[in-house]
């Protein structure tokens, strides 16, 4: 079984940083594409950003210049540093990875539980 494990969200005020940390366990041959969604309260769930396995970033515009996606392949990590935080960026935030669990099989999608952010203004 994989599992998607998020830590280090929480509470924090207008301006300040947080920083995201997911881990991928289980039966793992190699992870394509790892990423982070964010839902707020009545909103759809959004990508956030994504980072592929070679390294290539995508951003969503809202985030550009003050959210920054890294992995740790050897360790099977996302990480979302997260500055200059904004009373929007209020969400429930989750862990995406495409993760292929047998060498030559297909890739199967996951998600984590879910960490809520909140920005105070």
């Amino acid at each position: 079984q994989v599992q998607l494990v998020e830590s280090g969200g929480g509470l924090v005020q207008a301006g300040g940083s947080l920083r995201l940390s997911c881990v991928a366990s289980g039966s793992i041959s190699s992870i394509n594409v790892m990423a982070w969604y964010r839902q707020g309260p009545g909103n759809p769930r959004d990508l956030v950003a994504s980072v592929t396995s070679s390294g290539n970033l995508n951003y969503a515009d809202s985030v550009k210049g003050r959210f920054t996606i890294s992995r740790d392949n050897a360790k099977n990590t996302v990480y979302l540093q997260m500055n200059s935080l904004k009373p929007e960026d209020t969400a429930v935030y989750y862990c995406n990875a495409q993760i292929r669990k047998l060498t030559w099989g297909p890739t199967f999608n996951y998600w984590g539980q879910g960490t809520q952010v909140t920005v105070s203004s």
